[in-house]
């Protein structure tokens, strides 16, 4: 009885362990729905255990569904009350939900368990911040300063703290103690830039702004911000281009759609001014101030009808608005309507004596350079550039939970290329294969002391895209200074191509070409530079193939010209075929691509990379039978994440 007991409780253990592992392995896919299933059959079974309420209250967060997260993580919590992490999850639950005296007791829960984690203690002076108690979270500030003094986070709160007290003088000081802590903090140079836009100091502004661009590229509020600052400087092709970049990145962005609408009005390109309105009105029917500069545009290029229906709509709304009746008549008088026309005419006679016998306030009208705010609905501010109402800071709080990863979908992404990098990290998603490649592994051995001894980041082979943050700024900076005191030309062509290795990590691919052309004046046969180069090429002419496409096939043929060149001086190299056939797939050339990689098959059957991309090749065109085989098997060599395509 006992050994049938104990037996009983062994396959009941098993059965859960097994519930878990495979709701871990959904959770990692991001197939939270089916992880949560596992979870409840997990808790169902042994619903002491405080791990699967952990792991479901995790799969609830990623869903949104930060009551439910919250609820699971208390329960794990009245489980194992000495586990920090729970505290942090249930912690960041709360903060999604504005609850946050709740998550500041989290947070003071984990920082008993674990004082040296400086994430918890931001995260409660965040909380503070953000409930208005101001001093406290700057008694807290100065805390973690005095514990981790070359940590910038705090400093860049301090300054957010004085930010919102009104304090601009305080606040410039902290930003500046962030900067002298880590010159590569982007946000510390956006909020300069912010600062100095109150001010009216548009060179300065320029200028920070710029350098937060540099150290985080796709910030939209930061392209919007710099755009104004250029306009004041009259530097209309730079704001322009802001616009159209700031729209690259979030095409729904209604500042930057009006204000470019704005900026091409008045430069006199009125047709492509209208769409911006056009897609303005698409978002917001009822902008009354869109709608007017609309109707202008359309009176200006001949559609007198399109003119006069949106100035009636702005009328009906605002019937003492004189520009408006103004250019309605006189759309009126154009189509020979003189009735309509005399009727707006007298209506504007009638108001002009109202005001004058002081029965009709009215706004008083602001310069035409000067700005609104995007609450301010005042018709007479119709070409006006728009700021938003307040500069909004967004916490990026240090949690293991934080981001929207349930909003990824990589079902149409190509495993990416492969060639040098530096970075810490491994290659996404792959744990049993390496990449190895004998002339890269030359290139490592000589330059294993130039890493050994100024600290610098390990270069190897990996996605090129990998950048380590602020880390590889400091790289550069560190190879730029490498190069010019280097003591003879061999040395610096070595620290020329790291240093274009580690703008390729930071997604610099035109200085990285840059470099790497220097290294080919001296040196034109070296292959792994010609090898970086290719792979910076390919993946600028994706960038380019959706903004400028001629250039994006004129740089295809130097693309194609490298990858000859490259197999020619090494026609099986499994890497550079790699490279290559993926290249071709994501071009869309698909049996192109498909015969490569059965090359690189051939030469090198272990590699997880090209069974993925074949499989998703033959995905693309329609055989399912090819693809299920090939992502099975780069399963099989590691690429887990081929089997959520397989599933699919």
């Amino acid at each position: 009885m006992f050994s049938l007991c104990c037996c009983l409780n062994i396959l009941a253990q098993y059965n859960v362990n097994r519930l878990l592992t495979s709701g871990r392995i959904a959770l990692h896919y991001e197939d939270y729905v089916l992880s949560i299933q596992y979870f409840n059959q997990a808790i169902n079974q042994k619903p002491y255990l405080w791990e699967p309420w952990e792991l479901r209250a995790i799969a609830k967060y990623y869903l949104d569904d930060w009551q439910g997260a919250a609820e699971d993580a208390s329960q794990a919590i009245r489980l194992n009350p000495y586990i920090t992490n729970l505290y942090d999850l249930r912690g960041i639950t709360y903060i999604r939900q504005k609850e946050y005296d709740a998550a500041i007791k989290d947070y003071t829960s984990a920082i008993t368990l674990d004082a040296t984690n400086k994430g918890y203690w931001c995260n409660r002076a965040a909380c503070y911040l953000e409930k208005g108690s101001y001093d406290t979270a700057q008694v807290q500030l100065d805390i973690i300063i005095d514990k981790w003094k070359k940590y910038a986070t705090p400093y860049l709160m301090k300054a957010e703290a004085y930010l919102l007290q009104k304090d601009t003088a305080q606040a410039s000081i902290w930003i500046d103690k962030t900067l002298n802590v880590e010159s590569y903090n982007a946000e510390a140079w956006r909020m300069k830039g912010y600062l100095a836009l109150q001010h009216s100091q548009w060179q300065v502004a320029d200028s920070c702004l710029s350098r937060a661009l540099h150290y985080k590229p796709k910030n939209v509020a930061c392209y919007i911000n710099r755009a104004l600052a250029r306009l004041k400087l009259y530097n209309l092709r730079g704001a322009m281009s802001d616009y159209d970049t700031a729209l690259e990145h979030d095409p729904n962005n209604f500042l930057a759609h009006y204000n470019r609408g704005i900026l091409r009005q008045q430069v006199g390109d009125d047709n492509r001014a209208i769409e911006d309105f056009n897609y303005v009105l698409s978002l917001e029917p009822g902008n009354i101030l869109a709608l007017f500069n609309r109707a202008t545009l359309l009176d200006r290029t001949g559609d007198l009808r399109g003119a006069i229906r949106d100035y009636s709509i702005v009328i009906r709304q605002f019937p003492n608005f004189w520009t408006g009746l103004h250019y309605r008549a006189a759309c009126y008088r154009k189509l020979g309507m003189n009735a309509k026309a005399e009727q707006d005419e007298f209506r504007i006679i009638k108001a002009q004596m109202n005001k004058h016998m002081g029965i009709q306030n009215r706004w008083s009208k602001a310069k035409l350079n000067a700005m609104r705010k995007l609450s301010d609905i005042d018709p007479e501010k119709y070409n006006q550039i728009v700021v938003d109402d307040e500069e909004k800071n967004q916490h990026e709080y240090a949690s293991a939970y934080r981001g929207k990863v349930q909003n990824r979908n990589s079902s149409d992404i190509f495993q990416p290329y492969i060639a040098l990098t530096m970075s810490h990290k491994q290659t996404d998603n792959v744990s049993s294969y390496v990449p190895y490649e004998e002339h890269a592994t030359h290139f490592f051995e000589k330059i294993y002391h130039v890493t050994k001894h100024n600290d610098l980041l390990h270069i190897r082979l990996g996605n090129v895209s990998e950048a380590n943050g602020t880390e590889t700024f400091a790289a550069i900076d560190s190879l730029t200074s490498m190069i010019n005191h280097a003591k003879n030309i061999e040395d610096a062509l070595n620290y020329t191509l790291m240093r274009a290795v580690a703008y390729s990590s930071a997604l610099n691919f035109q200085d990285a070409i840059n470099d790497i052309n220097k290294v080919f004046e001296t040196q034109p046969d070296k292959f792994i530079a010609l090898w970086q180069r290719t792979i910076c090429e390919a993946m600028m002419v994706e960038f380019e193939k959706s903004t400028t496409p001629r250039e994006a096939e004129m740089r295809h043929l130097g693309v194609v010209n490298d990858f000859t060149k490259l197999l020619e001086i090494s026609p099986n190299n499994p890497m550079v075929l790699y490279c290559y056939g993926t290249y071709n797939a994501r071009k869309g050339d698909y049996d192109k691509a498909i015969e490569i990689f059965n090359k690189v098959i051939q030469l090198s059957p272990r590699m997880p990379y090209a069974y993925y991309n074949r499989g998703l090749s033959y995905m693309k065109k329609g055989n399912s039978i090819e693809a299920k085989r090939d992502f099975s098997k780069s399963g099989e060599l590691g690429l887990y994440g081929a089997y959520s395509l397989l599933k699919k």
